[in-house]
């Protein structure tokens, strides 16, 4: 053979291991060197004198009482994140039946907040994930979403948050630190090991695109066919407005895209999100508007409903002008207050007449219904530390949130992959 052919044939074998290996840690959850018996010998002994399968450490995880499960991980810096396994999506509803919904959480939340004995806050140590209706996916196991539903993954990209959004308890936190691709990869990797994960929603701590590289990375990995292996459609990367960002991500990845709009007016957006004084609404429009959108897909709009400021009908009348002519929906969300924020969640009333409106004028509108707000998993709930639902804790890492506009860059980071190996 030449030395062409020789290096073409050694280029395959490391691609061939290279998928073997991805295939062991994130389809069958092995992280364990010498379980991968298609491997040979002198190569498993390699990678275990070489290579550590980076794993998150569980401090602790709660238990709603709707079944929504939050976890708290420790990263190696002995920072600490929040992710969440969601039962049935987020709970979207359209038309009357949101009302009832929304009735009954409450009902569930208050038990909890009376005094009601739902949520567990002890260690993992002992979790029975089939005492809570899912499984662990056994190792070849695929995700059975007929059997199960939807199951989402609630993760975070940042330790803490720098957008500072009013609203939001991870915004009071401040920012920390941007995650490693690792880290954010190892999230899904550690819940699909006690659930079948089907969807992702990159609606955890922090502001994704702010992280694009490492996001980007993430996603990247969870999308491979011999990673992850999750669809396009099953992604959803949620940001609060950094306009050059949004055409970036559309660039790179194929995922959707969720836009946390929360208002109809450039005075109420940048009184609750200090983005909005960097890029205004009419540019996030525009970017909304340029980013790629496949056959049948949508752009969400989350809007977040505030008792007494942007819950009007002339409210509801803007956002249609707003949104006229992107592909989108837009997904109200009542306010989960926290002791964080001076803003109340709007009455059932007023979330039905905002609907409503919406509806009959064609636009397609659901409702949220927030799951886990008994044990802050809710959104704009997440922070560093677990709380009591009156948010007395400080958490020692916690700093001011800086203006999001004089942020530096987050600095590009190379993460070495079990695939490395080769």
């Amino acid at each position: 053979m030449s030395p062409e052919e020789i290096e073409i044939k050694a280029k395959k074998q490391a691609t061939y291991r290279s998928k073997q290996i991805f295939q062991w840690v994130y389809q069958r959850h092995v992280t364990e060197w010498d379980q991968m018996t298609d491997l040979s010998k002198d190569l498993r002994t390699w990678l275990k004198e070489n290579v550590e399968v980076y794993r998150l450490t569980e401090r602790m995880n709660q238990q709603a009482l709707d079944g929504t499960h939050k976890f708290l991980w420790d990263l190696v810096d002995k920072k600490t994140i929040e992710s969440v396994i969601i039962p049935a999506a987020l709970q979207e509803k359209e038309g009357d039946d949101v009302v009832e919904a929304m009735a009954e959480n409450a009902d569930r939340t208050g038990r909890a907040d009376a005094g009601a004995n739902g949520a567990s806050k002890s260690p993992r140590k002992g979790f029975d994930s089939t005492k809570h209706g899912f499984a662990g996916v056994a190792v070849e196991e695929k995700v059975d979403s007929q059997k199960w539903g939807r199951l989402t993954a609630c993760i975070s990209s940042q330790v803490g948050c720098a957008m500072a959004c009013k609203f939001c308890l991870t915004g009071v936190q401040g920012l920390d630190r941007s995650l490693q691709t690792h880290e954010i990869v190892t999230q899904v990797h550690e819940l699909r090991r006690l659930a079948p994960i089907t969807n992702i929603v990159f609606m955890g701590m922090g502001e994704p695109l702010h992280n694009l590289d490492n996001v980007a990375k993430a996603c990247q990995i969870l999308l491979d066919a011999d990673g992850m292996s999750f669809s396009k459609r099953k992604i959803t990367v949620s940001t609060s407005g950094l306009v050059p960002a949004i055409e970036e991500l559309g660039k790179r990845v194929d995922v959707s895209l969720a836009v946390s709009l929360n208002a109809s007016t450039d005075e109420q957006r940048s009184a609750i999100m200090p983005v909005n004084k960097k890029w205004n609404i009419a540019a996030l429009m525009q970017a909304c508007r340029n980013y790629p959108l496949g056959s049948h897909r949508r752009i969400t709009f989350e809007y977040v409903l505030l008792k007494d400021f942007n819950d009007s009908i002339e409210d509801a009348q803007r956002v249609i002008q707003l949104t006229r002519g992107i592909p989108s929906k837009i997904n109200l969300i009542p306010f989960n207050e926290h002791s964080g924020s001076v803003y109340k969640r709007p009455d059932d009333d007023t979330v039905r007449k905002f609907q409503k409106y919406l509806l009959d004028r064609n636009v397609t509108a659901t409702v949220r219904i927030s799951r886990g707000r008994d044990i802050l998993a809710a959104c704009g709930q997440l922070r560093s530390i677990f709380g009591t639902a009156r948010g007395t804790e400080k958490h020692k890492d916690w700093a001011p949130a800086p203006d999001p506009a004089n942020v530096q860059a987050v600095e590009k980071s190379s993460v070495a992959h079990a695939s490395s190996a080769t």
